[in-house]
């Protein structure tokens, strides 16, 4: 009885093995191709178990999903001679597993084959722009195309190129910091002109100022002067009109006022006695 079970649980035991090693899953991020004896046999896309001949057959998965290449910085020179070193990556996908599979074989081999290419791709585009249209004015359109050219190339190796960007681009740095002196100098230049601008149109505004000011005063002189003679005019007017009207009044009121500006407090005065000044001192002729 025991010889029995023992017999049955290794029997157990085998199919259960042949059963693990004939079947494969296959993940909804991966794809796989099966091969006999190295030879293709089909390719498989669709996630879930699957099955396989044991020992003859094996399985290759591969990612389904978008990968993304990020390269080393290289230096490149542009259109107008200028260096620049380009910090730049890509996002790719498997589209083809068995041609990727006879190709380069696995993602470390697709990946140097990328390099390759969109660096190959990338400096040879890039040589044809200028530093400010790489920088600016173009980069879009620059990128579309080597994303264009690297997908067409990648193509052969079963791979889509989904996108090719530059992260940063710099200029080396052995001539940054001369690059960063004719910035500062420039703006330097630009910042003395617009001081020396300033100052000349401070000197413009002062000088009209004084201008102005100096005929606001004149003007102001000569209005003042004006009403002055005006009211001296009519002052006079005015006393020739009194004195016509009754010249007896129009005198005393003058003398009256002769003595008030005259005769203050303490003041002596020595006059004839019959000087016309004390006229209205002296009593009536009648008394």
């Amino acid at each position: 009885m025991n010889k029995k079970l023992i017999v049955i649980i290794i029997i157990a035991v085998i199919i259960v093995a042949g059963l693990a090693a004939s079947l494969f899953t296959v993940d909804e991020t991966e794809q796989a191709i099966v091969t006999q004896l190295g030879k293709f046999i089909r390719e498989v896309k669709e996630p879930g178990l699957h099955f396989k001949i044991p020992l003859i057959q094996k399985e290759h998965k591969f990612e389904a999903r978008v990968m993304e290449y990020d390269a080393a910085a290289a230096n490149i020179i542009t259109d107008d001679k200028k260096h620049l070193v380009i910090d730049n990556y890509a996002r790719w996908k498997i589209v083809d597993a068995l041609k990727f599979y006879q190709t380069v074989g696995n993602e470390p081999g697709a990946q140097s084959r990328l390099d390759d290419i969109v660096f190959s791709e990338l400096r040879e585009e890039l040589a044809r722009h200028s530093l400010t249209e790489i920088v600016s004015v173009n980069r879009q359109q620059i990128m579309d195309k080597v994303t264009e050219q690297c997908s067409q190339k990648a193509s052969d190796y079963g791979i889509d190129v989904i996108d090719v960007r530059i992260k940063r681009a710099d200029l080396p740095q052995d001539v940054t910091h001369s690059v960063f002196d004719r910035m500062k100098a420039e703006r330097q230049r630009i910042a003395k002109k617009y001081r020396s601008e300033g100052t000349e149109e401070a000197v413009k505004i002062k000088a009209q100022t004084d201008k102005d000011k100096i005929i606001l005063l004149a003007e102001s002189y000569r209005q003042a002067e004006k009403l002055k003679g005006e009211g001296d005019a009519e002052a006079l007017r005015i006393y020739a009109e009194a004195y016509e009207n009754d010249p007896e009044f129009y005198s005393f009121v003058r003398t009256l006022e002769a003595y008030v500006k005259s005769l203050g407090e303490g003041t002596t005065i020595v006059l004839p006695g019959d000087s016309e000044f004390f006229q209205y001192f002296s009593p009536p002729a009648d008394e």
